[in-house]
This record gives structure tokens, sequence and C-alpha cells, in this order.
């Protein structure tokens, strides 16, 4: 039976283990078996544009022997009325798998629903699961574990606050998010994650949240599709700011992380994504090698 991953909480918490696993083997060259995706042929179904996402899949199929095709959803029938329900069952008998990025969470269940091949959530305005693969990956390789890790998400409760929110059940690592109010992540999420037992609590005060913290982490205060809040988002979040000052009340070995692309000067200084404790850049490395475990897992 084909497995969709549209959401981290379709993994269990073995699955995760296993995964950040054969991502860590796979990125220092350990047991990696001959092209094991090789004839395979995967869809980058794309509403939104993307550096990371993009580029780290399409690299990642191709090191794993199979093909990426590049499909941009303003060039196919769907632009012209096509329902995506049709545009499911077709693709199925083309492609192995598929990895979509768009704006509505809805979207994502319908392809999966109809398709009759793996689906995989590249982005939606709900959840961003892959990106918490490599968060969770990034955070293991530099504290040794990630249960009783306690990291503070710092800014909008957006998608990458939803993810780690799943992220923390699944791992028992202690999350604190720090928002606006009327900014809080996704509250069935939350509810879900608290009722299995997380350890995940969304306060208004920053600096309460980075206290003794792990982990720093911060996401762009304006996401694709909000263009039109700039300013009303700027003047809400501009206490929400991952700077020196914020960054000296976390433990002196904390790490900070953020998703890209930053908006430097707003959401963090450059001070402090430039700085030693920063580990952006080994985070955004992190998906190409948690997306070919995903990818090995799911294509058969």
């Amino acid at each position: 039976m084909k497995k969709d991953f549209l959401t981290l909480s379709d993994l269990s918490s073995e699955e995760v283990t296993a995964l950040l696993d054969r991502a860590a083997a796979l990125k220092a060259g350990r047991d990696i078996s001959a092209c094991p995706l090789i004839g395979k042929s995967i869809g980058l179904l794309f509403d939104k544009t993307s550096t990371r996402t993009r580029i780290s899949f399409q690299t990642g199929i191709y090191q794993l022997g199979a093909q990426a095709i590049y499909i941009n959803t303003k060039d196919m029938q769907l632009g012209r009325g096509e329902t995506i329900e049709d545009t499911a069952r077709v693709l199925a008998r083309y492609l192995h798998g598929i990895v979509i990025r768009t704006y509505a969470h809805s979207t994502i269940e319908k392809l999966a629903q109809n398709a009759a091949i793996p689906v995989i959530n590249g982005l939606t305005d709900l959840h961003h699961p892959c990106q918490a693969l490599a968060d969770m990956l990034t955070v293991k390789e530099k504290k040794g574990r990630l249960k009783d890790i306690r990291m503070a998400y710092i800014g909008d409760g957006n998608n990458v606050a939803n993810s780690l929110i799943e992220a923390a059940l699944l791992t028992g690592m202690e999350l604190i998010v720090a928002c606006p109010h009327g900014y809080e992540p996704d509250r069935k999420i939350h509810e879900k994650a608290l009722s299995g037992g997380a350890k995940v609590k969304v306060i208004t005060s920053p600096e309460d949240a980075v206290k003794e913290a792990d982990v720093l982490y911060t996401d762009t205060w304006i996401s694709m599709g909000q263009e039109r809040e700039v300013e009303r988002r700027k003047k809400t979040f501009k206490g929400y700011q991952i700077n020196t000052d914020l960054l000296s009340l976390a433990k002196p070995d904390a790490i900070v992380m953020h998703c890209l692309p930053a908006h430097r000067g707003e959401e963090i200084t450059d001070d402090v994504i430039d700085s030693p404790q920063s580990v952006v850049i080994d985070q955004a490395e992190n998906r190409l090698h948690t997306q070919k475990a995903l990818l090995e897992m799911l294509i058969k």
C-alpha cells in the first residue's frame, strides 16, 4: 500500500528515528546502495516559488538514480480548469511519486486521495514537514539527541511552527513558541500534540521562551501570500526579533536556526545569523539528506 507524507504525523516515532539515522548515513557516505530509485520518475508540482525545496529535491532524486520532472502548475491544464482529482489520476500513470509545494493544505489532501502513488508535502500554508525533518537532523547532529532538548521558536505561528509541534510530539523535544496574540500555531495541531503528551507551550514573551533554551528558531514574518500584510506584520512582530540581547538569555552553547529565506534585520539580525552559534547553512544542507531518506522510504 502506498504511503503519503502530508504531515509529520504520517510517520511514527520509530519511522522518524530510522529516517534520521538513514539520512545521517547518506550524509556521511555510508551504506549507500547503487541508485536505489533507478528508472523512477518523480514529479515536482509547484504552485510556490522555491530555492531549497526545489534544488534539494532535484539533486536528491538525481543522486538516487531517478529523474525529477519539474512542473509549474501555471504550465499545466490545471491552470485552465482541469480538476486536481483528474490531474492526480493521470500523473499517477506516468510517475512514481509527486512532491507538491502549494498554498491550501486541502489541495495536497485531494491530490493524495486520488493519486495511486506517494505524495510528499513540499510545503503548504498549514504544514512544512520536510523542513522539520531537516531541523531534527540538525539538532541531533549539534546536540547529540532530541529528547528533552529545549527549543524556543520566536515569531509567527505558521506552517513551520505547526510541523515543529508535531516534531516535539514524535521526539520528546520541549518546544516553547513565543508569538503575538492572534498569530498562534494551529489550535487543532497544538491540542492534538498536547493530548499525545507533547511538551509544547505557546506564550507571548520571547524573553521567557528563550530562558535555558538549547535552540533558538525563527522564520520570516511575511510568508508567500501575505504580501498585503507587510506593514502590519512588521509592526506586530517588532519585539520578536532574534538578536544578541535575546540570544544572551539562552544557554551559552545554544544554537540558532532559521529555515530561510531570512529577512535580515527583521526576524533576525546579521550578527546572530552570521555568528558561530548559527547553524542555518547546515540546516539547509540537511534538507537534501533527509529528503533522500524519505524518498527511499516511500518510493517503491
